[in-house]
């Protein structure tokens, strides 16, 4: 049975929380990957940075829809929802922008439940810890590859 290990990319690109957004962007461009893994100073995994979390930032504010009675303003969705989403639009530095607590695997992790994974979820890329450690990366060609050898 094919594990993560067997088709995981162990020279890992990643980006730490302070990094630049543009940076970001320029890692993703010059590499052709669809997204990157966010790393702590010690290596563990702090979250995930894709490019549709990048494309988010182009898109139109969703203005919340308002009730008005009275004189006096109801929203009718969630303010925290909105505040997040202005906020990760807004965003500089990749902490801003990234997804925390991404869904990883572990080494052991079979190629099928990683497949199902990225067809359910719609993942194009999911890190792979040991313990808190960042120890590789799969991207959906990495499963690709194994339909032809």
């Amino acid at each position: 049975m094919i594990k993560a290990k067997d088709i995981m990319e162990k020279n890992i690109i990643s980006v730490q929380p302070d990094t630049e957004i543009t940076k970001a962007v320029e890692i993703l461009l010059k590499n052709h990957i669809n997204g990157v893994p966010v790393v702590d100073k010690n290596g563990a995994l702090a979250g995930i940075l894709c490019q549709s979390d990048l494309i988010f930032q182009h898109r139109k504010i969703p203005i919340p829809p308002i009730f008005i009675l009275l004189d006096g303003i109801i929203p009718l969705t969630s303010s925290k929802k909105f505040n997040a989403e202005l906020k990760k639009m807004a965003a500089v530095k990749v902490e801003e922008a990234m997804v925390k607590k991404p869904v990883s695997v572990n080494p052991d992790t079979p190629i099928s439940e990683i497949a199902g994974l990225m067809v359910e979820k719609h993942f194009h890329t999911i890190p792979v810890v040991e313990g808190d450690k960042l120890v590789g990366i799969i991207g959906k060609e990495d499963i690709l590859k194994v339909l032809i050898h």
